[in-house]
């Protein structure tokens, strides 16, 4: 059980796993990657995250020379070398080795590298006493610039702005867009929850269509949850009764506190409850639904 790597379709342990310094992955953060996780052994949404992985490539003008089949097939073979129980997979497309300009035009082809590693499991304090915000005062990119629905390697403005909430006592960042409204977290999705009614950003505001966002969006219907996604100022926090997080990694992650005071009564609310419970069935049947074989 451990951390293997694949390169270029090449099994290595971390130890070995190197990537050429003329690479623009490397040189200008000239990439773009999603991260998968295992429900059961198997790897579920990876669907989703290839065709995302595909857009974000066209975002950046990089043509990937892989069927979606193809990338999941290198994942299946690195993480059957893993042997973790669940794993974690960070698939990660480099425009390839090149001169140093900014043009990608020496770039002879891109490089697939998969990152396999046990899937942390999340703190069991996180459940119970829930996330602290900051609300930083570094906007998310603007859409004009770097849009945020391209997930791409280059991450200082993430970087940052989680910097800024550590030094800040926080656990994570929330961020606004140039126009001053809530988009997302540095590594999730935001939700706020007034009325019983659970409201999110939209991807118009400029932020990255999360994963589980999404399938959280999908379910809530079914379940008779009430859900709309719309433009919301900084002040929305301050009058929720309930603020979450959503990731592939994280799962839905309740907020306690923004900027120092707290959400609702401080803790966990009823509402985040029911979605992170919600959100485990989920994951149980799409890996039902997967029907692969664990991994050994």
């Amino acid at each position: 059980m451990g951390i293997v790597v694949s390169i270029d379709g090449r099994i290595l342990p971390p130890e070995e796993a190197t990537v050429n310094v003329f690479d623009h992955g490397f040189l200008f953060g000239d990439s773009v990657y999603e991260v998968v996780r295992t429900r059961r052994g198997r790897p579920v949404t990876m669907e989703e995250h290839l065709a995302r992985l595909e857009g974000s490539a066209r975002r950046i003008y990089m043509e990937l020379p892989w069927s979606r089949a193809a990338i999941a097939a290198r994942v299946a073979e690195a993480n059957a070398a893993g042997g973790n129980a669940e794993s974690y997979f960070r698939i990660i497309v480099t425009r390839g080795v090149g001169e140093i300009s900014l043009l990608p035009d020496t770039c002879r082809s891109p490089c697939l590298i998969v990152i396999v590693k046990p899937l942390p499991a999340p703190p069991a304090s996180v459940a119970r006493d829930g996330l602290r915000v900051l609300v930083t005062g570094r906007p998310r990119n603007d859409r004009r610039a770097l849009d945020p629905s391209a997930k791409t390697g280059n991450y200082l403005n993430n970087l940052l702005a989680l910097v800024e909430a550590h030094r800040g006592g926080c656990d994570d960042a929330i961020l606004l867009n140039p126009a001053g409204l809530l988009a997302e977290a540095t590594t999730s999705n935001l939700f706020l929850v007034r009325g019983g009614r659970v409201a999110t950003p939209a991807l118009e505001c400029g932020i990255l269509a999360g994963i589980t966002r999404d399938l959280l969006l999908r379910e809530f219907p079914a379940r008779g949850i009430a859900a709309e996604e719309g433009s919301y100022g900084a002040e929305a926090l301050e009058s929720a009764d309930e603020v979450f997080l959503t990731s592939t990694i994280r799962g839905v992650a309740p907020v306690t506190s923004v900027d120092g005071r707290p959400v609702g009564d401080g803790r966990p609310g009823p509402v985040t409850r029911r979605v992170a419970a919600l959100y485990e069935e989920a994951l149980d049947r799409l890996a039902d639904a997967a029907g692969a074989p664990r991994s050994s």
